[in-house]
This record gives C-alpha cells, structure tokens and sequence, in this order.
C-alpha cells in the first residue's frame, strides 16, 4: 500500500459516495419485487478530492503517488496526511475506508496551472473489494 503524500495540504473540496451493495432486484408484473443480494460488502464507494492553489512541486508529488500506485495495482491510503482534515473524526473513518475496501485512483489526477508555480489538482478513487495476496 502507498500512502498519499503528506507534503498535500488539507483539500479545498471533498466528495464522497459510501456505494452500494451488489445486488439484483426483479419484480414481477404484479409489482412484487425480489433482491438478491451478492454480498455483504459495499462496492463502488467514490471519493474526489479538490486541491486549490497548490505549489507545483505538491502537484508533483500526487502525480508521482499516482505512477507509484498504478504500475503495480496497489491501494492508496490517507493515514498521516491532511486529506482528511477539516472533518469530523466520526466522518473520518469513512474517508479513510476501514471497510474491507481499498481506495485505488479511479483515473488520472487532473492538473490545471493557474498562474506560474501554481496549480489545481482533482484527484479520483474508488474503493475495491480486493482478496488479499
């Protein structure tokens, strides 16, 4: 596992998704409905995250994590970084994803130069049900 770096000041913006649980639902012409369920785990949770302003060398550093983490499929974790500041700690423990699932970028980081040695960055993950190795 990588953690996300920690040079990473606390994010301008957060959105996160908890999933869903991977199930079925059929229903019948009467409208009688019938879910299967295919797990007890969430699937598919999502979490953004927005970074205003940052330095270069910062925005750097996430695509650096981002190369790191994906030429081996490995997970990223948040423990030890600013990321989930600014929450409260109840709120905290779904961001950090003490579930079975494990935070992967869901595509590349998204950089936006906003004036000389300043940047913008969007960070994408989603959480995946992985077996362990």
């Amino acid at each position: 596992m990588a953690s996300f770096p920690t040079t990473v000041p606390t994010p301008t913006s957060r959105s996160y998704s908890p999933g869903t649980y991977p199930q079925t639902e059929f229903e019948a012409q009467n409208g009688v409905k019938t879910v299967i369920r295919y797990g007890k785990n969430r699937t598919s949770a999502t979490l953004t995250l927005g970074f205003s302003n940052i330095t270069d060398a910062q925005a750097a550093s996430i695509l650096s994590n981002y190369e790191a983490v994906n030429s081996i499929w490995d997970e990223v974790t948040f423990d030890g970084t600013n990321v989930i500041e600014g929450a409260t700690t109840s709120l905290q423990t779904y961001f950090k994803e003490g579930s079975p699932l494990k935070w992967r970028y869901s595509g590349p980081p998204k950089v936006t130069s906003v004036f000389p040695g300043i940047s913008n960055v969007s960070c994408s993950f989603v959480a995946c049900l992985d077996a362990p190795i």
